[in-house]
């Protein structure tokens, strides 16, 4: 599957559905090309152009990330409370540091640097869940968003048997103001939580603005809506 992921027609497609969004004046994929990924099995255009199946919608990022995974000096006890929780806010104050630090050199190594920062997110979450946890993605041309559900078994003899944890994180890339960004993203976290039913949920927003200073991409502060109340980090 690497081989074939690195082929440039299959590339251009798959790139697009995992960053979920298309390049505003870009020249649609060749028909030859669509239907050449559709033959390898990757993706389905009925009823919409995605991810063929749920394995796939999990291997593939997997696959693309694999080695920045092996690579993220973080270890899961770092982030497991006493009660057996990961703790997501400390989770994610670590991954924003991180991003600061690192991200650019991270995502110049990735071959889909075009979803390079929702790539990395997932990687940095997988090292730490790989232990036990479980990751079930959602993604798609024109969404311009990456659906996480991260499930944790709170019992380690009972694994997903007993109970389980289960926190949803949305990632956005900024394609509005801030604001209005921040708005949609909360919405769309939220109707992800109720279809999931889990009361926990974080909006990550990623802004790619060109020579933005970074002082006035972080934030974290928790908003509501609706019934819920949602985490949201900049950077």
């Amino acid at each position: 599957m690497v081989d074939k992921l690195r082929e440039p027609r299959v590339h251009r497609i798959i790139s697009e559905l995992l960053s979920g969004a298309i390049e505003p004046g870009a020249t649609p994929p060749s028909e030859d090309d669509q239907l050449y990924v559709q033959d390898l099995g990757l993706i389905r255009t009925r009823p919409q152009v995605e991810i063929a199946n749920p394995i796939y919608r999990e291997i593939i990022p997997r696959t693309l990330t694999w080695i920045t995974q092996t690579r993220i000096p973080q270890e899961t006890a770092w982030y497991v409370g006493r009660d057996g929780c990961l703790d997501f806010p400390k989770l994610l104050d670590a991954f924003q540091h991180f991003f600061r630090e690192n991200g650019e050199i991270w995502i110049e190594r990735f071959d889909y640097k075009e979803a390079g920062p929702q790539l990395l997110m997932q990687a940095f979450l997988q090292r730490i869940v790989n232990s036990g946890g479980r990751i079930d993605r959602e993604y798609g041309l024109g969404k311009r968003r990456t659906d996480l559900l991260v499930q944790w078994p709170l019992d380690e003899a009972q694994g997903f048997h007993g109970p389980v944890q289960r926190a949803v994180i949305e990632l956005k890339i900024l394609n509005k103001s801030l604001e209005a960004t921040i708005k949609e993203g909360l919405a769309q976290t939220a109707d992800y939580m109720d279809r999931v039913s889990t009361e926990e949920g974080y909006l990550i927003v990623f802004d790619r603005t060109p020579e933005m200073p970074w002082e006035e991409k972080v934030l974290v502060r928790q908003e509501r809506h609706g019934k819920y109340r949602i985490g949201v980090w900049g950077m």
